[in-house]
């Protein structure tokens, strides 16, 4: 692994995990159905689509409102021991996130996760990885509030400087598939690719829009960032303070 160029503006790659690294939303979406079906009640296909992307608290909001007679904590925890049985069958990539994480990795690229799944599924993902990709883990349960806040952003760019202090939100870049994760990277200041999976995303000045991470590599990373106005101002400015947990 090599260092990388120092002509080259990117630092570091603040990746979500639902949606954009493993396609877990149908885990979820089996697990809502099934959770709320046993306590009699009915889940729609809109339901569901209403939750993607959506803190787990918010999430476990709306199944009590569907019927499930659990505490929001025991709601999260059954939907999380759920979808970590079905992972650990099988993991369900992404196209292209695996090939971007080794280019990233050989590169010397850092990796930070950004997710509001909360740290045991987190960790089972990141088990599943050939190589320690990520430095950093920023997970629902390690932060106060969740996506859409840019609160796990920003705590990501500050674990990160630890190392660098001259790291600043400018040198990195999100990827984010929903529109919760996608609102919050771009609160945080950090330039942001989408690349929308079960929910389609509207074309925004505010965000890249990518099709896929297929084909994608470093140069495309870092010809987003140099094409970034955070990178010409030489900062992203005061971000947004760092808000329930998620899955994201």
């Amino acid at each position: 692994m090599r260092s990388p160029a120092s002509s080259s503006p990117l630092k570091a790659v603040l990746w979500d995990m639902d949606g954009t690294i493993v396609d877990t939303e149908p885990y979820w979406i089996a697990a809502e159905h099934a959770l709320v079906e046993a306590h009699g009640g009915s889940w729609s296909h809109q339901q569901a689509m209403q939750l993607v992307g959506q803190s787990l608290t918010f999430s476990a909001g709306l199944l009590q409102e569907a019927g499930v007679r659990m505490e929001i904590r025991e709601i999260i925890d059954s939907l999380t021991a759920t979808v970590i049985s079905s992972v650990q069958r099988q993991v369900p990539w992404r196209p292209g996130a695996r090939e971007l994480l080794e280019e990233l990795h050989q590169a010397g690229v850092r990796c930070a996760l950004v997710t509001m799944s909360e740290g045991p599924l987190a960790r089972q993902v990141v088990d599943s990885l050939p190589r320690p990709y990520f430095e950093i883990l920023v997970t629902g349960d390690t932060v106060t509030q969740g996506k859409p806040h840019p609160e796990a952003y920003l705590t990501a760019v500050e674990l990160l400087q630890e190392r660098d202090p001259d790291l600043g939100i400018h040198h990195c870049v999100a990827l984010e598939d929903s529109a919760p994760g996608v609102a919050a990277a771009v609160a945080s200041g950090v330039p942001t690719v989408a690349i929308p999976h079960i929910v389609p995303l509207p074309e925004d000045s505010r965000y890249t829009l990518w099709n896929s991470l297929s084909g994608r590599s470093l140069p495309d990373l870092e010809d987003l960032l140099a094409a970034s106005p955070a990178l010409a101002a030489g900062s992203a400015g005061e971000p947004a303070s760092a808000v329930g947990h998620g899955r994201g």
